[in-house]
């Protein structure tokens, strides 16, 4: 028995010993990590900025705790855009940073107008007059466009270029649904409003083709233009070269010959080429920094001058975090949150200006027109400027059309004017297929009409008083459209329709005012509001992650994550009608202002 205790003893004891290590390993780990992330990076002389062209770039990158770092730290890094255009010009203001070296891989972007800001920002570093190179074992076409860019773009010499034009083929839910014994019933405004046809059609209308095929076009020649530019071709040649093989199965020879890359080479000899740029001898280091390392660099503080706010609004614009589900639990504007900071911008002082960056295919329609008037009241306070990222188009529309002034990339999507409700009938699979019959009590004819409705009960009654909601919304769209734009709303009407445009063809129908960047927009609201020296805040504030433990925003963040990645491993594309199904039966917004979220590129 004494052997019994002793024994148990030292296994209490070694696992109490095990925990306390544990935990204070894990605690230096913390405090180190936290020491790293405010401590300044120190730049060597004679480095390199090195940008990985893997994973994915949104607008702003979501500040992740270290724990979940370490948790997650196998999966596809995402990165933001605003932080990797800070870093860029920081190391284009660096005088001990002598080049960028882009390393090819799968990257993916959140629309084309944020691949073609990047690729910006990589042009203007070049004034500078320091280089640019480029080297992958494959590259993305995507990574390629933004590549071009560079003074030379090397390339595995088993490597393979993905350059096809841009296009593909979205999944039409309809046949499954049949099967089912699901239907879906629509009221929407809009010929051009193709959302719905996902679910209510096998393929693809002629007023969806007309659109798609005029923006695609649209985004394609700006890029042809811009690789012809960079790589000393013309672009009638490239585009040929799309046309006349897939170039994924070429050679790495035909490459070079048709002047896409300039040479190929093994990773070792790619290292020699940055080393001879360097001036380093055979056997010295190279000194590079990394995106993070970049980003902790020291840079000149600029808190001279007036305070011109840069407000981020980006994702699907949702009612409420409860019902953002169905995006996967993806960054999204909330209509009475974004609301509320608004009014706090508007009643802030020290605030001259706003520039309200949207970058949203929209969402719901009542969330939208909290956030429209919001921006209004702020509007009559102080200047009001939009810049349009990616995309902002539908409900994304809606809340930039009350701006004094509308910025747009030459490559963004907007417009999207139209509304749309969506509501499944299961009584195929319910009654019919499982034979589950309801009934019950009411005191009036529609007291339970959102039953009746999804179990095929009274729907023509039903869906000819929605349809009356719908056409009120689509009027109340053109109206503030209208009234933002100066436009009458039969001039607006006749380029809505939900109709999606490029914004370089946005600009010639009094969608957009000008198209240029987020600093363009920023330098307009200081015109606006007349202050010649000024600094700019983004909001709203992100917080360090220390800030949001201790406040209880990261609480489950990481499981939520991990569920949601789940989710979507397990259904795959079914993923998105499931989720669409449950958040019409939890009760979501039944005016939709929303495109088809498909336009992200790799």
């Amino acid at each position: 028995m004494k052997q019994f205790f002793k024994m148990t003893l030292a296994t209490i004891c070694g696992i109490a010993i095990f925990l306390v290590v544990t935990g204070f390993f894990l605690t230096v780990s913390l405090l180190g990590m936290v020491a790293s992330d405010s401590a300044s990076t120190k730049v060597q002389e004679n480095s390199v900025f090195v940008i990985k062209l893997d994973g994915t770039i949104n607008e702003r990158a979501e500040k992740d705790s270290p724990v979940n770092q370490i948790l997650n730290m196998g999966d596809m890094s995402e990165m933001g855009l605003d932080d990797l255009i800070c870093a860029i010009r920081k190391a284009k203001d660096n005088e001990d940073i002598k080049g960028i070296y882009l390393e090819g891989g799968a990257l993916a972007f959140d629309a084309p107008a944020t691949a073609q800001q990047l690729r910006d920002a990589l042009k203007e570093f070049k004034k500078s007059g320091k280089w640019i190179v480029a080297y992958a074992d494959s590259y993305f076409q995507t990574s390629y466009y933004v590549a071009s860019v560079a003074d030379n773009i090397y390339l595995n010499d088993h490597g393979t270029i993905d350059f096809e034009g841009l296009g593909g083929k979205g999944e039409y839910m309809k046949g499954l649904y049949d099967k089912l014994g699901i239907k879906y019933m629509v009221a929407k405004v809009g010929k051009y409003k193709s959302y719905v046809e996902r679910n209510t059609q096998t393929g693809m209308s002629e007023y969806d083709r007309e659109q798609r095929s005029a923006y695609q076009n649209g985004i394609w020649n700006y890029w042809l233009k811009e690789m012809a530019e960079s790589r000393k071709v013309k672009a009638e040649a490239l585009n040929q070269l799309a046309n006349d093989s897939i170039m994924a199965f070429a050679d790495t020879k035909d490459y070079v010959k048709a002047r896409l890359v300039d040479k190929v080479m093994f990773p070792e000899e790619i290292k020699a080429e940055i080393k001879k740029r360097l001036k380093l001898g055979k056997d010295d280091d190279i000194n590079q920094l990394t995106l993070s390392e970049m980003l902790n660099v020291k840079s000149k503080k600029n808190d001279e001058g007036e305070k011109i706010a840069i407000y981020y609004a980006y994702g699907s614009i949702v009612d409420s975090e409860a019902m953002n589900m169905m995006d996967g639990g993806e960054h999204c504007i909330v209509g009475k949150t974004t609301a509320e900071d608004l009014r706090k911008l508007a009643d802030d002082n020290d605030v001259k200006a706003v520039v309200f960056r949207v970058n949203s295919g929209g969402g719901s329609a009542v969330a939208s027109e909290q956030i429209r008037h919001a921006l209004k009241l702020l509007k009559a306070k102080k200047p009001l400027v939009v810049s349009m990222g990616g995309v902002a188009a539908s409900g994304g529309y809606w809340i930039s059309s009350p701006a004094n002034y509308i910025f747009a990339e030459p490559t963004t999507i907007t417009g999207s004017i139209g509304i749309f409700g969506l509501i499944p009938n299961f009584s195929g699979l319910v009654t019919d297929k499982l034979g589950i019959t309801f009934d019950g009590v009411t005191t009036n004819k529609f007291s339970d009409y959102e039953t009746d409705l999804i179990l095929g009960k009274d729907t023509d009654e039903i869906m000819k008083h929605l349809q009356t909601y719908i056409d009120h919304g689509y009027q109340q769209f053109l109206d503030v459209v209208s009234e933002g734009r100066g436009m009458k709303p039969a001039e607006v009407d006749s380029i809505a329709q939900g109709r999606v445009w490029l914004a370089s063809d946005a600009l010639k129908i009094k969608l957009v005012d000008k198209l240029g960047s987020l600093d363009d927009a920023v330098k307009k609201a200081a015109e606006l509001a007349k202050v010649k020296e000024y600094h700019t805040a983004a909001y709203p504030s992100e917080g360090s992650w220390l800030e949001r433990f201790m406040s209880g925003e990261d609480k489950g963040s990481y499981l939520d994550s991990q569920l949601q990645k789940e989710y979507k491993a397990l259904l795959g594309d079914f993923y998105e009608p499931l989720m669409e199904i449950r958040q019409t039966l939890k009760g979501g917004s039944r005016m939709q202002a929303r495109m088809l979220d498909d336009v992200r590129m790799k």
